[in-house]
């Protein structure tokens, strides 16, 4: 049997009169068996569909689902069995408590007698074959009683399976048999399974990444889906044997709102996973960017002017989960209280007039505490902050505090007190991360901060926020306080370094919590951010100076990720116009904490070692340009004198000459001074001079640890479409060109060097995959035609629900004698090489490429000129360039 754990209340439907007549005649079984039994589902199926269409309540058409198959199993085991007493058939799991989706498993429980004859044995098998052939999801176990109690015992999931059952035909004596066998007073007492099953919830909490705020979320299984809500019935059975989630208000766990809001919850659930079935035409519980769209138009939504159909959808799933997490928080809790303590809690130790411990969590001394004195509704995450020997919350205060959200009003943010109790929550050395957590799942937050609860549940429809946007603004502010957590200097060493010089940590998290709270409202969202938070630090007593700064780093807060991602930041034109925009090294500091927080924050499988060195290596160039003054760049040619200076000494220390040195550098262009480090300059002077001219192409891969990437580096002769070649065959092989720096020199060679990640992101540390990268790269500079190069690899499913428009732009580059043409296009497997094409096509030079990929959009960057190394400046050779842009890629 599949040992589904599914949950829920244990009613006993009658059983169904059985119909006659029409296409699904189970009467007329024994004519054409198979045949009919098939088209009875199906028409039963169909007819469940038709309701749902109509409107009918899904809590009506899963006991209607239930009942659908009751009939067809009891004509089954009649025809098969006829009435045996050596045999049970019993329903259990979903099926057993009514709960039946269109497409989901059917559990069933075959109870037989310790010894069975051969007869009984042989109708069992043609039973069981022929649910088989119906093609039924069917998961099924045959045992003895015996068998029920000893896996059991083993096995908490089919414990929890039987405290379902649910007898469907055969002998009655024997399913109450096996109830009192498996009863809490023999095996699995409540104590015990209530231990093993929220263990059990923790595990499945940990797998789906402890949130409910996921992209493609599983409406069962993440916090506060379906599962959360079984669990809670499970316990109630087990513990107080309640046959549905309303004895719970008997039993004083839930009031009435309560329920509910829990049923209600679940209502929509179950909504949505019966338009999954019924959209998939099989068993699906993920909700996958495959069906949102279609499911939002089918629940009524439809687009606005700042929010789309399906971000409305999602936000009001997103909602319900959490409502759902924040109950069955406070549920278990009661359970904890109820079922481990027995009810017997410690005496109470007070902490003043309001608050006092008791059993390790806080509560409230009275329950009129928030009525008689609301500030103490902030009170309760101070108090959590200061007393680290607390564990949480009592669930009877949590509660309360649920209850009293509404005396958050425009009186209680203007007290005095209420400001600095906030203030005084961010200014605290430790906590911080969880009290404002609390905050937010206990709905304080959002009421203290009205414009944060436009961003609860709020999600957007791309592939680069993984989380909702106050699930982000929480994973940002986390990662913010590591910084400040000694405990975590290893993670990120710069910007724990940084963070100490911070002076005021909390204008860092008031940024934090502020930077995306305009989202969805239409308009710039960090200018309107930044509105926000200049209204909320004047009420709140801040400074001018500290005012001016958080609205500042709201205002810029993606200027420096998209300077890193989107520019050529080894130019030093670029890193003076960025300090110039900064001002100050305190401001550069703030400012690169937040981006570093904000980009691991929004999509932490995308951080990686590549944008962690990009964002370093444009912090530092700043720092260093403005320390040393906004009105004294660094002139150019100082610049290449300083480098090819270091980069003589570099060669010299491997035996390299300073004449070798001139001659090559002579025939290279000033971005090859300009667009590489000293370093850089020198190693790859020292493989150019070392290599053997008859046996090239020169290809050289080693790792750049201080990038996390790694490069490929290619000296050979210029030829046409070397780049488009070379950038399709890293495609083919896995890899994502994240730099690409494309030279020739007057004497006709080509320097080309790419650094590139891995597909999961990381550089490539297998000698033997570099080596045959290296063996097919020089098969294909060498000879084009012996190899082609065609990449295969298939669009995303993920990215095909994203169609974005192709867009070109063109800037000009005088300083660097160059265009910048920038290109805005949808991810796809082999897209560089389709622009190298067409680069080769129209005559175009690459010099340089920046690579970003942001979702399922890319911004690529190319630094590109004339055949003769000057501008674009024909404005109809740049809109032929970009149509024959548009005409490839669409």
């Amino acid at each position: 049997m599949n040992h589904s754990d599914a949950p829920a209340p244990l009613t006993t439907a009658a059983t169904p009169p059985l119909e006659k007549g029409g296409r699904g005649d189970l009467s007329k079984a024994a004519l054409t068996p198979l045949a009919v039994y098939r088209e009875r589902l199906r028409t039963d199926r169909e007819a469940l569909y038709q309701q749902f269409n109509q409107g009918v309540p899904v809590a009506v058409l899963v006991r209607q689902r239930s009942q659908q198959l009751d009939t067809v199993l009891r004509h089954l085991w009649a025809d098969q069995l006829g009435a045996p007493t050596a045999a049970a058939l019993i329903a259990v799991g979903g099926y057993g408590r009514q709960e039946l989706q269109p497409a989901s498993d059917i559990d069933i429980l075959i109870l037989i007698a310790p010894e069975l004859d051969a007869a009984t044995t042989t109708a069992l098998e043609c039973f069981v074959t022929f649910l088989w052939d119906l093609r039924l999801e069917i998961g099924h176990s045959v045992r003895t009683v015996a068998d029920c109690v000893q896996e059991s015992e083993k096995d908490v999931t089919v414990i929890t399976n039987l405290i379902e059952a649910r007898w469907l035909s055969g002998n009655p004596a024997l399913f109450q048999e096996m109830r009192e066998a498996i009863a809490p007073e023999r095996l699995w007492n409540s104590e015990r399974f209530f231990a093993a099953k929220t263990e059990e919830q923790r595990l499945r909490w940990e797998k789906y990444g402890g949130t409910a705020y996921n992209l493609e979320p599983n409406i069962k299984e993440n916090p506060g889906g379906l599962r959360d809500i079984q669990m809670i019935g499970w316990v109630a059975k087990r513990h107080f044997a309640a046959e549905t989630l309303h004895d719970l208000v008997s039993h004083d766990f839930l009031t009435e709102a309560e329920h509910h809001t829990l049923i209600e919850g679940q209502a929509l659930l179950w909504r949505i996973r019966f338009a999954l079935h019924q959209l998939v035409g099989r068993r699906e519980d993920r909700l996958l960017f495959d069906y949102q769209r279609t499911l939002a138009e089918q629940f009524g939504f439809c687009d606005g002017a700042n929010n789309l159909a399906v971000e409305q959808f999602m936000q009001q799933y997103y909602r319900t989960v959490q409502e759902l997490n924040r109950l069955n928080e406070m549920l278990l809790q009661l359970f904890r209280e109820a079922i481990l303590l027995h009810d017997v809690l410690g005496p109470p130790q007070p902490i003043n007039k309001r608050f006092q411990i008791r059993s390790g969590y806080l509560e409230v001394t009275a329950a009129m505490v928030f009525q008689r004195t609301p500030i103490a509704l902030l009170e309760v995450f101070h108090l959590l902050q200061t007393r680290p020997e607390l564990q949480g919350v009592r669930a009877s205060t949590i509660r309360l505090i649920r209850e009293n959200r509404h005396r958050i009003d425009d009186r209680f943010r203007a007290d005095l007190r209420a400001r600095s109790l906030f203030m005084e929550i961010l200014r605290e050395p430790f906590g911080i991360t969880e009290a404002i957590r609390r905050m937010n799942r206990y709905g304080v937050l959002a009421a203290y901060i009205p414009a944060f609860a436009n961003i609860v549940g709020r999600m957007q429809y791309d592939l680069f926020h993984v989380y909702t946007v106050d699930e982000h603004t929480l994973m940002l502010v986390r990662n913010l306080r590591r910084f400040a957590n000694p405990k975590y200097d290893h993670e990120f060493p710069l910007c724990s370094a940084v963070s100490r010089r911070i002076p005021k940590l909390e204008l860092l998290y008031l940024a934090g919590l502020f930077h995306d709270i305009a989202k969805g409202r239409g308009g710039d969202h960090s200018t309107l951010g930044a509105q926000d938070v200049t209204a909320f630090c004047q009420v709140h007593g801040l400074s001018e100076f500290d005012t001016r700064l958080v609205a500042w780093l709201v205002t810029q807060h993606l200027v420096m990720s998209m300077t890193a991602q989107r520019k050529d930041i080894s130019d030093p034109e670029v890193i003076q116009a960025f300090a110039e925009k900064i001002g100050d090294p305190t401001r550069l500091d703030y400012l690169y904490l937040l981006t570093v927080a904000d980009a691991r924050a929004t999509n932490p499988d995308r951080w990686n070692g590549w944008m962690d060195a990009l964002l370093r290596e444009l912090y530092q160039g700043t720092r260093r340009a403005l320390l040393r003054g906004l009105d004294n760049p660094q002139a150019q040619d100082d610049l290449i004198a300083q480098k090819q200076s270091e980069g003589v000494r570099l060669v010299a220390r491997y035996g390299g000459n300073a004449e070798a040195c001139a001659e090559l550098w002579g025939k290279c262009g000033v971005d090859f001074f300009l667009h590489h480090s000293p370093d850089e300059i020198a190693w790859q002077t020292r493989q150019i001079l070392a290599a053997d001219l008859a046996q090239l192409p020169l290809i050289v891969i080693r790792p750049l640890t201080m990038r996390g990437a790694t490069e490929i580096f290619i000296y050979t002769h210029d030829r046409t479409n070397l780049f488009a070649h070379t950038t399709a065959l890293l495609d083919q092989r896995g890899l994502s060109v994240m730099d690409a720096r494309v030279m020739t020199t007057t004497d006709g060679m080509a320097i080309n060097s790419y650094q590139v990640l891995d597909h999961d992101g990381s550089p490539i540390n297998d000698p033997p995959r570099m080596a045959e990268i290296r063996a097919r790269l020089a098969v294909l500079i060498a000879d084009p035609q012996r190899i082609q190069v065609k990449v295969a690899r298939a669009l995303s499913r993920r990215h095909r629900h994203f169609p974005i428009e192709t867009r070109v732009s063109f800037a000009v580059d005088a300083p660097n004698q160059r265009t910048i043409m920038r290109l805005t296009t949808l991810d796809r497997p082999g897209l560089l090489a389709e622009v190298g094409a067409v680069f080769q096509q129209c005559g175009i030079r690459l010099q340089n490429a920046k690579i970003a990929t942001v979702g399922a959009e890319v911004e690529d960057i190319f630094f590109i000129t004339n055949g003769d190394a000057t501008p674009i400046t024909c404005q109809t050779a740049l809109t032929c360039l970009r149509q024959a842009i548009h005409d490839r890629l669409e």
